[in-house]
């Protein structure tokens, strides 16, 4: 026995070398208890020229240590992307007198004050310095429109839930702006508004724009509660509206209704900007959206439709994302890690309602949401080569991988594609429903029963994977659970759904009108499914297919196109090239500089252009059309 226990012991020792020490911040976890008094913050958003907003918070305080924290976990980003480093001039006082404060050794996010005897509350300065260049970030303010967004502009007191934490929030705002946003107003005193008193939880999910060109638009007169469209601007001409451009809009509304029969807010507001100065987003909030669009999205109609599934998207997010949404994102503050292992539904489905009801309310046209469909489809089919290692679940982790950063080969290395892979996974299980029930039941009848539940409820819900496969069961029995672990865990693009709703795709040398606006908005030529590459219309090249015809000629990203078949770069002359290769046994000839270095490669590829197309398959009902058409 007491050779067992000095074994023991010194194993023990022994172990102790050179081990690892395990660090931990100091930061106390949220409780569900009621925080003492109600934070005052004060937002000054009125320097333009230097893009800085100046923030004032009195947060009550008692004698003792009190952690702050800058919120670190964005809803919506789904990843810890709070922008600490725009965070400066920080000064902490109490009674008039400094106090000094000390950041976590192991929370950037978090800082340690001492509040000093007798002290009932502490005053707290800072200044968020917004982006001067889209390389540091969005930009949020310019001379003519400010975007708030309360989580980059406060601090909160750890150790409680943000929702139990009580906050009475002003801002102050360019001499002329009007805003729009989901916070009510309390009163207003010259340019400086106030607004109600409202947890922290639902503060920073009710962002603000604002702007010197600004009109609000009612979307849904005769409801049962508000829902606006806030819009600002570059110019003034931007905000003019045409009826039937408004009354799509509308019928946007209506159609959100008629899916889910409920709604979970007392009011909504769209905020809208259009401009090209204002860094571009898509954000969903539970009572409001932040969305931004080309300053002829209103004036120049036809000519912007490409995108326009947007305000559907973020619309949507009401119901999947904020009122519902996968247990693991449902954190009790913002500085709590997010579990994303269902953003397959949350953004999945999501994606796939937003095109659907784009359709439906006259956002796109039919043929427009199927030229968007293909263009998704073929990722699926030929352009995701990232598949044969990586699962749908588990780009789920890219918001925390990547970052939304460039990446260098971004169809093998995948990213977020828990959107549109999730996208064709959720049109699979809709005609997979229609089959078992002879088109008796669709997915219309599960979000119905998912998502318009206890209309009015605006209290969040979380959901499991459990109660998704449950809830189809309810609809249609099937093994529910092996089917979803099978497409998200599997590696195998789904495009079943398709042929299922009797349509094919196909390849052919004509691009859609997708493709058409795709390539002339981001300014390039598309050559993914056919050469196997996408270069810039200065010749850059952006993305090389990996194992594709050019990658394997070693062609990559970041080399530069000088000449193809000894003829100077454009995009016409390479598509001709590629045309050419058709009916030759010639190689593509290309000319590129690598860094100083100038070389010529070889693409051996002679199947001409390729571009994805939807074609009717008149031996299957049409469920596809079922499914874009109005209700």
């Amino acid at each position: 026995m007491k050779s067992t226990l000095l074994a023991s012991a010194l194993l023990a020792a022994l172990a102790g070398v050179g081990a690892t020490a395990v660090h931990a911040d100091d930061v106390p976890a949220p409780q569900d208890i009621a925080y003492n008094g109600t934070l005052k913050l004060a937002v000054d958003a009125t320097d333009l020229d230097h893009r800085v907003l100046r923030v004032r918070e009195t947060i009550p305080a008692q004698a003792g240590p009190l952690t702050l924290l800058f919120p670190q976990w964005i809803p919506g980003h789904h990843s810890p992307t709070g922008p600490i480093d725009q965070f400066a001039g920080l000064v902490v006082t109490s009674g008039g007198k400094r106090i000094e404060w000390k950041r976590d050794e192991f929370n950037v996010y978090a800082f340690h004050v001492d509040v000093p005897a007798g002290a009932s509350s502490v005053d707290v300065e800072f200044q968020t310095l917004t982006p001067q260049d889209t390389r540091q970030g969005r930009i949020v303010m310019t001379p003519d429109i400010v975007n708030v967004e309360w989580n980059q502009v406060s601090l909160y007191p750890a150790g409680y839930r943000a929702d139990r934490v009580q906050v009475d929030a002003s801002v102050t705002l360019p001499a002329g702006f009007q805003y729009g946003s989901a916070l009510e107003e309390a009163s207003k005193s010259g340019d400086t508004v106030n607004f109600k008193t409202i947890n922290y939880d639902d503060l920073v999910d009710s962002p603000i724009f604002a702007g010197r060109y600004f009109k609000r638009v009612d979307l849904d007169p005769n409801g049962r509660s508000p829902v606006h469209l806030n819009i600002v601007a570059d110019n003034a001409k931007s905000l003019e509206i045409k009826p039937e451009a408004l009354e799509i809009h509308r019928k946007l509304v209506q159609q959100m209704d008629k899916l889910y029969g409920a709604r979970h807010y007392n009011h909504y507001d769209f905020l809208l900007a259009l401009t090209d100065k204002l860094g571009g987003i898509g954000l969903e909030h539970h009572r409001s959206s932040e969305n931004s669009a080309a300053p002829g999205y209103f004036t120049e109609w036809d000519k912007n439709w490409l995108g326009r599934d947007l305000l559907a998207h973020e619309y949507n997010h009401s119901w999947d994302g904020k009122y519902r949404r996968g247990a693991d994102l449902a954190t009790p503050s913002f500085n709590v890690p997010m579990g994303n292992s269902l953003l397959w539904v949350y953004e999945g489905q999501t994606q796939f309602w937003g095109n659907v009801v784009a359709a439906r309310s006259g956002l796109v046209t039919q043929d427009q949401a199927r030229d968007l469909l293909a263009f998704v489809a073929a990722t699926y089919d030929k352009g995701r080569p990232g598949l044969s290692w990586r699962t749908i679940e588990d780009t789920t982790n890219d918001p925390t991988i990547a970052q939304r950063r460039p990446l260098s080969y971004r169809n093998y290395q995948m990213s977020e594609d828990y959107y549109q892979g999730g996208q064709m996974i959720w049109l699979d299980v809709d005609t997979r429903l229609r089959e078992l029930t002879k088109n008796k039941r669709n997915l219309d009848d599960f979000a119905k029963a998912f998502f318009g539940m206890k209309d009015g409820d605006w209290k969040v819900n979380p959901y499991t994977f459990e109660e998704v496969v449950s809830t189809l069961n309810g609809i249609a029995p099937y093994d529910w659970a092996t089917y979803l672990r099978d497409r998200v865990d599997g590696h195998k693009g789904d495009i079943e759904g398709i042929e299922r709703g009797g349509w094919k795709l196909v390849y052919n040398d004509k691009p859609s009108d997708a493709i058409k606006g795709f390539e002339t908005r981001r300014m390039m030529t598309d050559l993914t499914y056919s050469a196997g590459f996408a270069v810039s219309s200065k010749g850059d090249i952006s993305d090389v297919r990996w194992d594709g015809p050019a990658f394997k000629a070693g062609l990559s990203p970041g080399m530069h196109i000088i000449a193809v078949n000894s003829k100077e770069f454009s995009g016409d002359v390479l598509k001709d090239a590629v045309t050419d290769a058709k009916t030759s046994k010639a190689p593509i000839q290309l000319l590129v500089k690598n860094f100083d270095q100038y070389k010529t490669i070889n693409v051996d590829y002679h199947d001409g252009l390729m571009y994805p197309h939807l074609e009717r398959d008149k031996s299957k009902p049409d469920w596809l059309g079922e499914l874009y058409k109005a209700k």
